[in-house]
């Protein structure tokens, strides 16, 4: 109980956060709900503790504030990103573990943890600090593929939404590059009955 009630108190002090990105930005509203939902029930399939399950929610609802300080012309271009606003967008993650540690808040250095690192890649090839394996958060390892499945399935002003089938055989084929293993075959198993699933 005294963990839920920390955890309580660090969504409500940045619940303000959170409205604020979502005025700038409608979708990231509805694309955080939705990787919450993913994101807990893989952590469930995993058999996570109540702890870390409440911390994954956490994270996975705040997981993209840092793009409260990106650019208007990056953050809502109406078309793919060049290699220089890329750069820029691939700051958010740390943007949003710098914005939650200034909460000073309990277990915020925990969360903004997991955010910071939730676009690394199991083979060391992602970002910011090119961490490999189990040097990755577990908590963010999770959160990447709930996110990704996510961002696949909805549309976007550079891309098409893809089907189920297909969303789940990209991220298959990245296994041992961009996803952990074992935690994918958890994962493979949850979206099929998961309400998350495209139909």
């Amino acid at each position: 109980m005294q963990e839920l009630l920390k955890f309580s108190a660090l969504r409500r002090f940045t619940k303000a956060l959170s409205v604020a990105l979502h005025e700038r930005d409608p979708y990231t509203r509805f694309h955080c709900e939705r990787v919450i939902n993913l994101a807990t029930e893989i952590g469930i399939a995993c058999a996570l503790p109540d702890h870390d399950l409440v911390m994954l929610g956490v994270s996975a609802s705040f997981h993209d504030v840092g793009k409260i300080g990106i650019p208007d012309n990056v953050l809502l271009k109406p078309g793919k990103l060049d290699a220089d606003e890329w750069e820029i967008m691939k700051t958010h993650s740390e943007r949003g573990e710098r914005i939650m540690r200034a909460t000073l808040l309990q277990d915020a250095p925990a969360v903004a943890n997991v955010i910071r690192h939730h676009h690394e890649h199991f083979d060391g090839g992602g970002y910011p600090d090119g961490l490999a394996g189990d040097d990755i958060p577990m908590l963010s390892r999770i959160l990447s593929m709930a996110d990704s499945y996510d961002a696949m399935a909805t549309v976007r002003a550079y891309h098409r939404p893809r089907a189920h089938h297909e969303i789940v055989e990209v991220m298959r084929s990245e296994v041992n590059r961009k996803f952990d293993p074992a935690l994918f075959a958890h994962f493979a198993v949850v979206i099929e009955k998961s309400p998350s699933r495209l139909k």
